[in-house]
């Protein structure tokens, strides 16, 4: 049985993944969806750093003991998952990045990018990032009860995290890989997703939809999930 191992980006939780959860479970597979350290149910104790988040992936399918493993990142979760990835040798199937960033070796989330004003607001909220209000995300293919859905879940994101070096022994590049690009969050891959897609080992696939599938266009997302397992 393959085994998704789901994990979203900043200020969420397994929670988001509910719907998409529900389709694979339809379609046969085994079905994890992760909470990182310092988010949703997880808040609370001392603020986390990345490698926390790493370990938290690796100790989940080492506890459930997977097999044929598809880890699954979000957004800012390719970090983790990358790393993670890298670090559960056989058991690991096939990564998919979700319109994720990239885990580069000395390379944090917020490097290639212009991110002064997330410093700044890590800085200025104790050491944690604030979640985006509703505004924020119009033009990402969702409706009003869609945001509302998602800024009511969200919580404060470890700022730690955002800001700690990735550590990869060998390069994401190296292991079999999706990466969905969401059109609306920009219609191509930059930075680092543009240079692990030329990798013979990692495919493209296109959205219509924003940066947030797993709210706009559940089924969708998991249909592409399933299809990163069952096509020839």
């Amino acid at each position: 049985m393959t085994n998704f191992v789901l994990v979203a980006g900043s200020w969420l939780g397994a929670w988001a993944w509910d719907e998409v959860a529900a389709a694979l479970r339809a379609a046969g597979h085994g079905v994890h969806p992760l909470t990182l350290s310092g988010l949703a149910e997880k808040q609370g104790g001392p603020a986390p750093g990345q490698r926390t988040h790493v370990q938290d992936i690796v100790d989940d399918v080492e506890r459930l003991d997977l097999r044929d493993v598809v880890l699954v990142g979000h957004s800012y979760a390719g970090v983790p998952v990358g790393q993670a990835a890298v670090r559960i040798g056989d058991r690991l199937r096939r990564v998919v990045l979700v319109d994720a960033n990239v885990a580069v070796d000395g390379e944090s989330f917020l490097s290639g990018w212009p991110s002064d004003e997330v410093r700044a607001a890590i800085t200025a909220n104790d050491g944690f990032w604030p979640p985006l209000t509703a505004d924020e995300f119009a033009g990402q293919g969702l409706t009003t009860e869609q945001i509302a859905r998602i800024v009511d879940g969200s919580t404060p994101h470890p700022g730690a995290t955002l800001t700690e070096p990735a550590a990869m022994p060998r390069p994401l590049s190296e292991l079999p890989g999706t990466y969905i690009k969401c059109l609306l969050d920009g219609e191509e891959p930059w930075g680092a997703a543009a240079e692990l897609l030329k990798s013979d080992r990692w495919e493209l696939v296109n959205m219509d939809t924003g940066h947030w599938p797993m709210f706009s266009r559940p089924e969708d997302l998991a249909s592409i999930l399933h299809a990163t397992v069952t096509a020839p």
